[in-house]
């Protein structure tokens, strides 16, 4: 029996309804914890943490773990989430002399006080702006304290260069000193370059985005405590499979999308001081805003109408209005800010009373597209 797209967004919704404290146990699990608790018996010198659920942090990881393998240093790497984050007292452990935060800061004074508890080197990779405001100032900053944040490189780009540096320091021979042998060197770099191209948003590469897409039934497998086999599955991904992945998880949310694109109207964009374009109610269906504002786009360019298409759903017992152009030289956003939203120029939305929406209507009736 097939279902509608609203009853499926319900069912998913419905499977997201554990409560909190359940889901969080995942995070700083009891597995987690009795790790940290082995690794300070074995007084364990190394300690790594990655960002979960992000593809940096996962990556960063596979670099952490086979350098650290290589070399047969002693290490523990575990998944660090803000949902649930690590305590300072989890990671005090005996014999800590370094601890590795892979594409995050940490939390604030996170990375100062387990220093000074521990006296180890804490070692941190970020590329965000926000990463900034949670690093130590100045004055609590001292050479136990290394932080590379780099707004032009992606963490895993950074962390990869890192340790293969690091590892080029040993002066042992070509083939060990090289952290990626020749079969995988050049699918996994390939791997980094489009996951920089996504996490600074330059988005300059081919097919991006649906590389991104392809990735996401990945984002449950990211916790090596859950999954043990995440450093051989990382080493399997391969560009290409990702891509097509994506390409095809667009095309069926882009047909589910035009499906619903049968009752289309024309739209007095600020009763008409910005304009008309086309526009479409989508309540129940508002997960398909984004790729049904992108056709109506281009059928309001077709039309002769602004280069912009309106998708307006319930939210919350609010009226919203998401507005979408495939143009640059529409900008979105100029309505929506005189309306109390925000966005981009390509992408905004805002709240909109029903007696003004009705307002922007000229006829009640369907347009044939």
């Amino acid at each position: 029996m097939a279902i509608s797209v609203s009853s499926y967004r319900r069912l998913i919704s419905s499977l997201s309804l554990t409560p909190l404290p359940l889901r969080r146990r995942k995070f700083r699990s009891d597995a987690a914890l009795e790790a940290l608790s082995k690794a300070s018996e074995a007084k364990t010198p190394n300690v790594v943490l990655y960002n979960y659920p992000s593809f940096s942090g996962a990556f960063s990881a596979l670099f952490a773990h086979i350098y650290h393998s290589r070399l047969n240093f002693p290490c523990i790497i575990l998944p660090f989430s803000s949902v649930e984050p690590f305590r300072i007292e989890d990671i005090s452990i005996e014999g800590l002399e370094k601890c590795y935060f892979l594409d995050f800061i940490g939390p604030k004074g996170f990375a100062v006080e387990l220093s000074r508890r521990t006296s180890c080197t804490v070692i941190g990779f970020d590329h965000r702006k926000s990463a900034h405001a949670m690093m130590p100032s100045s004055k609590e900053r001292d050479a136990k304290l290394v932080f590379h944040v780099n707004l032009e490189k992606s963490s895993s780009t950074a962390v990869y260069e890192y340790f293969c540096a690091k590892l080029s320091e040993t002066g042992f021979d070509n083939e060990t000193t090289a952290l990626l042998n020749h079969k995988d060197q050049d699918h996994v770099e390939m791997i980094l370059k489009y996951i920089e191209d996504g996490d600074l948003c330059k988005w300059n590469l081919p097919d991006t985005k649906a590389f991104i897409l392809g990735l996401r039934e990945w984002r449950s497998k990211l916790n090596w405590i859950s999954n043990s086999s995440l450093y051989k599955q990382l080493m399997e991904i391969h560009v290409d499979d990702l891509i097509t992945k994506g390409k095809t998880y667009l095309s069926c949310r882009q047909n589910a999308a035009n499906k619903l694109l049968d009752k289309v109207f024309r739209v007095h964009l600020g009763r008409g001081l910005y304009g008309q374009c086309l526009g479409v109610r989508a309540d129940g269906n508002s997960d398909l805003n984004d790729e049904m504002g992108k056709e109506l786009s281009r059928r309001s360019a077709a039309a002769g109408l602004r280069p912009i298409g309106a998708v307006i759903y319930m939210q919350r017992n609010n009226l919203k209005m998401s507005l979408r152009s495939t143009d640059s030289s529409a900008d979105t956003s100029e309505v929506a800010k005189a309306y109390g939203g925000g966005g981009s120029p390509s992408s905004s939305s805002f709240i909109i009373r029903m007696d003004e929406y009705n307002q922007w209507l000229s006829v009640q009736s369907s347009i044939p597209c």
